[in-house]
Formats: structure tokens, C-alpha cells, sequence
């Protein structure tokens, strides 16, 4: 493949599914298209069933990673200066996605409408197209509006006082851990990472195995087809693991 510009990396990647990103990151060890950047099953590095995807009809979307932590208001934390979050947005390479980390009390973190239509619009302005958390979210029709993409764990009408207590350190969402920087990419499956400097071949081993399962698939367009046949197509596609 010809070396391309970021943006043009960017916009393919955004014509790919979640799930086929994950099979060259780390799904299929197997697979010669398969970096194995991470391991398959306990490297932390896609999220779980507890996260939904807000607006399936955006599509996939891919960006550079900010992170923060927020918290109920309380004498025991400190928080961070107003203006941590965005200049940490500002500062990142674009498109940005914030992962949010909501570390509120237990009885507090399914009534949190931590993100709405009011944040959205700063962030978007920031250079973000989406928030990745493992809370609930509100304002969803004014949110729509902004094609603004949310991976949250469901939605609640209200919140109470909120400080942010860290911004720009690891977190940990719905099973995945992420650093500022890193790359991830998410759609209605939910989300996967991987580092920013292997996103060419991400794209490269993402369109070759997207191609070989087209090919794959022929199989049983075929009235004659045969079970050995379909093994082999199998085999070639996606190797056993």
C-alpha cells in the first residue's frame, strides 16, 4: 500500500467494523495478519458487554485518546485545576475521544448523568467526536443532533456536584485500560485500542483479512460447494486457533 496522509488513514479506518479492527490487533494469533499486539483474551485492551454503543447510526469512529477521572464533590478529594481537561483536549493530536473513568461511590454510579448536551458542545469544539465511560449518560436527542458519538453503559436524567480528580493518566472502562495517546476505535460493538504508531498496519491486515473473508464467503454462493471446499476457504480466511 502506498503511504498515505493520517486523515486519509483515519477515514478508512472509520469505513471498518470494530470487530474486524480487534482480529488484526489481537483476536487471531494464528493469523499472519494478526499483530498480537496484545493477548487475546487478558490483555485489556477491548471493552465488555456492559458498554452500549448511544448512536449505532454514526457508524465506526476512530481517535487519539484523552483521559479523566471524575468523582462525587466531597472533602476528601481535591480535584484538579478547571481548565486540566481542556487543555489536555487541546493538546492532543485530532480526532480526539475522551475515556472517562466515573469512580463514584457505589451507590451512586448508575444515577450519574455525568455527560449532556452542555459538555458535549465544549468537547466537540475541542477537536472530540465521541466519549468512551463506564457510567450513564443524558441529554441524548440534543446529543444526536451533534453526530457526537457516546459508549457509555446507559442513561439516567440527572446528576448531582462532580469535581474531575485526575486528567491525563491511565484508566480502566469496561474492561479495557487505556493511556493517553493511545488509538481506539469503536462502533456499535463496542470499543478496541491499540498504539498510534501501528495504525497503518492496522489498516493494511484489516483490509487484506476483510478481502480474504469476502472471498471466503463465495464459497456458499456456490450451488456446487462442497465441505471440503468450505475448509478450505475457512482455513485460508481465518486460520484455526
Amino acid at each position: 500500500m502506498p503511504e498515505l496522509p493520517e486523515d486519509e488513514i483515519i477515514r478508512q479506518l472509520e469505513k471498518t467494523d470494530t470487530p474486524t479492527i480487534s482480529n488484526v490487533v489481537a483476536a487471531y494469533p494464528k493469523s499472519e495478519l494478526c499483530l498480537k499486539l496484545y493477548d487475546a483474551w487478558f490483555g485489556q485492551w477491548y471493552t465488555d458487554s456492559t458498554m452500549r454503543c448511544m448512536f449505532p447510526e454514526l457508524g465506526p469512529r476512530l481517535g487519539f485518546v484523552t483521559t479523566a477521572v471524575f468523582s462525587e464533590r466531597s472533602d476528601q478529594y481535591t480535584g484538579v485545576h478547571r481548565w486540566a481537561l481542556p487543555e489536555h483536549l487541546d493538546g492532543t493530536r485530532k480526532p480526539v475521544i475522551l475515556v472517562a473513568k466515573q469512580a463514584f461511590q457505589p451507590f451512586l454510579a448508575n444515577r450519574v448523568g455525568l455527560f449532556g448536551g452542555n459538555l458535549t458542545a465544549q468537547y466537540k469544539a475541542l477537536g472530540a467526536v465521541g466519549v468512551v465511560t463506564d457510567g450513564p449518560i443524558r441529554d441524548l436527542e440534543e446529543i444526536r443532533g451533534m453526530a457526537f458519538q457516546y459508549l457509555a453503559t446507559g442513561v439516567t436524567p440527572s446528576h448531582g456536584d462532580m469535581i474531575q480528580t485526575a486528567v491525563g493518566i491511565p484508566v480502566t472502562v469496561c474492561g479495557m485500560t487505556v493511556f493517553p495517546g493511545d488509538v481506539i476505535h469503536m462502533d456499535m460493538h463496542g470499543v478496541v485500542k491499540f498504539p498510534a504508531s501501528r495504525m497503518t498496519q492496522v489498516l493494511e491486515n484489516a483490509q487484506e483479512l476483510l478481502k480474504r473473508e469476502a472471498e471466503g464467503r463465495k464459497i456458499f454462493e456456490d450451488t456446487t460447494s462442497s465441505l471440503a471446499k468450505w475448509k478450505k476457504s475457512v482455513e485460508t480466511a481465518r486460520p484455526p486457533m
